[in-house]
């Protein structure tokens, strides 16, 4: 009982110990589009963002805590075109310039710096140098200007063969283009984002579909005032 209830605790810890959040929710998990609110210690910041996701809608990721899963609900695989639903910790912002002043880990993205996206690798889904035996990967300078900034999603941190790979906030390619995985807003709703987040503040992302509002809204009361997780009559 005792060590039930300590688990129960560090749980609640774990829930409330970030004062950021960013909260996305898509009407299903097939849509390509969603919706995105930003909350510090239960307050609004900033207006609602419309964002596009994978082309093929959501697919259940592997983050920090496991929400409650059906049996018909999709889960996120390497290459299936779905952005990871689930709650996940932000960890650092990259981009085209040398430096940067954001209160958050950045990394420079030079023409060198990839991400591994091949499952039989031992760096798969890690941003690294390259080596130059990499099969498979994505460059994180891109001529389309869709990495000029961004926010790594710790999206499968422990690397599962095949549950995806490279998961990033990024910037849309056009107001329309949907992505491979990834989540996407416009380049100034990226910086404005990044200014405001903080490493000591725990940032999480949290993406869904509207049907998982009620969950989120026990575990993060701090969210009550969500328009986006408010339930239909």
């Amino acid at each position: 009982m005792i060590k039930t209830f300590l688990i129960i605790i560090s749980f609640q810890i774990l829930l409330y110990s970030s004062q950021q959040v960013i909260l996305i929710v898509a009407n299903d998990f097939n849509s390509p589009y969603a919706r995105l609110e930003c909350y510090e210690n239960g307050n609004k910041v900033f207006n609602t963002i419309d964002v596009n996701l994978g082309t093929n809608g959501l697919g259940w990721g592997i983050g920090e805590i496991a929400l409650t899963q059906h049996a018909a609900e999709p889960l996120k695989y390497e290459g299936d075109k779905k952005s990871p639903a689930g709650v996940f910790k932000l960890t650092d912002m990259y981009g085209y310039a040398i430096a940067s002043d954001f209160k958050m880990p950045y990394l420079y993205t030079s023409k060198k710096l990839i991400c591994v996206d091949e499952s039989n690798s031992s760096f798969y889904n890690q941003i690294i140098e390259m080596r130059g035996d990499e099969k498979s990967f994505e460059y994180m300078k891109r001529e389309d200007g869709q990495y000029e900034l961004g926010i790594v999603v710790a999206h499968n941190k422990n690397a599962i063969k095949d549950r995806g790979s490279c998961i990033f906030l990024h910037v849309k390619k056009s107001q329309e283009a949907t992505t491979a995985g990834c989540s996407a807003m416009r380049l100034d709703e990226i910086q404005k984002i990044g200014n405001w987040l903080d490493s000591k503040k725990e940032p999480i992302l949290i993406q869904i579909p509207k049907s998982s509002s009620a969950e989120i809204l026990k575990l993060y009361p701090e969210l009550k005032n969500s328009e986006l997780l408010q339930q239909e009559d």
